[in-house]
């Protein structure tokens, strides 16, 4: 069976018949193109699929294309304003927090949620920000130092 999917993705209309069975994760890499979320998992454990759908954060690993009907989805593509970086990519590039780039998407939207959401993180909500989000290369710490830059720079 298929589902006609009415959306916004990264706040372009989106309309399309897919398969019931189709999962947001799969939708947009390769219906739409949109390569920027990543399937380590494929069982919601490791945060590399990470979007928003209507603000909040979801695995779309896990999440159907349907479930997305009607609402809004925010990918990683989104985060970049024509030429200019977010200031939480940029600051992963500052930092070396991006290794291998796998995590770095998940890692990305989970603390751009944070940001989003307070305006003054302290270190305890900089941790808890990217729980659900595994890296092996790393090792955390230039990710929450990442994280802590772009939040004193929007408090600039």
């Amino acid at each position: 069976m298929t589902w006609h999917l009415e959306c916004t993705i990264n706040d372009a209309p989106v309309t399309r018949d897919i398969p019931e069975d189709l999962t947001l994760l799969d939708f947009l890499r390769d219906h739409l193109g949109l390569t920027g979320s990543k399937g380590a998992c494929l069982e919601g454990e490791c945060g590399s699929c990470t979007v928003h759908l209507d603000d909040a954060p979801v695995c779309s690993c896990l999440t159907l294309a349907a479930q997305a009907h009607g609402r809004s989805v925010c990918t990683v593509e989104a985060l970049a304003e024509s030429t200019t970086l977010d200031p939480i990519q940029q600051a992963f590039i500052d930092t070396g927090a991006a290794q291998c780039g796998y995590c770095t998407p998940g890692l990305l939207m989970a603390g751009r949620t944070l940001l989003d959401r307070t305006a003054f993180p302290e270190a305890n909500h900089l941790l808890t920000s990217i729980e659900g989000n595994l890296c092996r290369c790393t090792g955390y710490a230039s990710i929450i130092e990442a994280i802590q830059i772009a939040a004193n720079e929007s408090k600039a």
